[in-house]
């Protein structure tokens, strides 16, 4: 039986690296094109030189590919034929030789404080699903949540008097983040409709009407809708994150602070939000200031 180099691979990330789920699954989606492409241009997954591997990028949108995108499937591609090195299938990686993509500075898209407030209004709270996005809206705004970590959230994770939410993000790694006092609010109008209904077996704090767990594609979907109802554009989960962290930089709040409530390793992922926050301001600067042009 032939060995499925891949999912050892998948196997060993997991182990080795702690990735997430999610994490796992988008490293699998990548390498299952690559095999399929290389099935259907009769090439053998493990003998793939440097230039079959820049065929498939190519073949795979290359040239409508984003820098961030490239980087990431390159670095996919390099971890992949390591192993194989490590395994003893190959000598030589031949994603390493890949150009990589100069990471240039990459602004989110953030909503302001007038935009947040609008979108926060576009939930029907008189019915069962529209407090129950409104409470979701709520909390990914008031702590910075992913969408995977707001669809993972217990109700046993949220303490409502102290205002603290608890949640695991990225490797796995647990932090305790401030919920504002108007999600604590909608929270509670949610937990009390959630206690009524007789349909719920799972832990999951935000459910569906049939009791199940809600989904990312879900969240994804209904900020998208409610974005359209309240005239924003280009409005995602990530954005009401972006949005948290660039609110509290402009707040002058304590970058460190930032960076522990986001969950990030590294100082240097959270200092984007004083980037754009810089921009910002030199925006409003030439805009206004009669001595910022000659």
């Amino acid at each position: 039986m032939e060995r499925d180099l891949i999912r050892e691979y998948l196997s060993f990330v997991k182990v080795e690296k702690g990735l997430s789920k999610n994490s796992i699954e988008s490293y699998g989606r990548d390498l299952a094109k690559l095999r399929a492409w290389a099935g259907k241009n009769d090439l053998d997954l493990v003998k793939m030189s440097r230039r079959d591997l820049r065929e498939w990028m190519i073949d795979l949108g290359n040239t409508r590919l984003s820098a961030n995108s490239k980087r990431r499937l390159i670095s996919v591609l390099r971890g992949f034929y390591k192993f194989l090195m490590i395994d003893g299938h190959i000598r030589e990686n031949p994603a390493e030789l890949l150009d990589v993509p100069q990471k240039g500075t990459y602004l989110p898209r953030f909503l302001n404080q007038a935009e947040v407030e609008a979108l926060l209004l576009e939930p029907d709270t008189s019915t069962e699903i529209g407090l129950r996005d409104r409470a979701i809206l709520e909390l990914m705004y008031s702590s910075g949540l992913r969408v995977s970590e707001a669809v993972s959230i217990r109700s046993k994770d949220i303490d409502l008097d102290a205002g603290i939410i608890t949640t695991t993000g990225k490797g796995g790694k647990t932090r305790r983040v401030p919920v504002g006092s108007s999600a604590v609010e909608w929270l509670k109008s949610y937990l009390a409709l959630r206690s009524k209904k007789e349909n719920i077996e799972v832990t999951n704090l935000f459910v569906t009407s049939a009791g199940r767990p809600i989904t990312r594609q879900t969240i994804f979907l209904f900020i998208k809708e409610y974005a359209q109802g309240a005239g924003l554009a280009d409005v995602s989960p990530h954005t009401l994150r972006h949005s948290f962290a660039t609110h509290l930089i402009q707040n002058r709040a304590d970058i460190r602070s930032v960076q522990q409530m986001l969950g990030h390793a590294d100082i240097s992922t959270t200092q984007i939000y004083t980037h754009m926050t810089d921009a910002h301001l030199r925006q409003a600067y030439e805009r206004f200031h009669p001595r910022s042009k000659n």
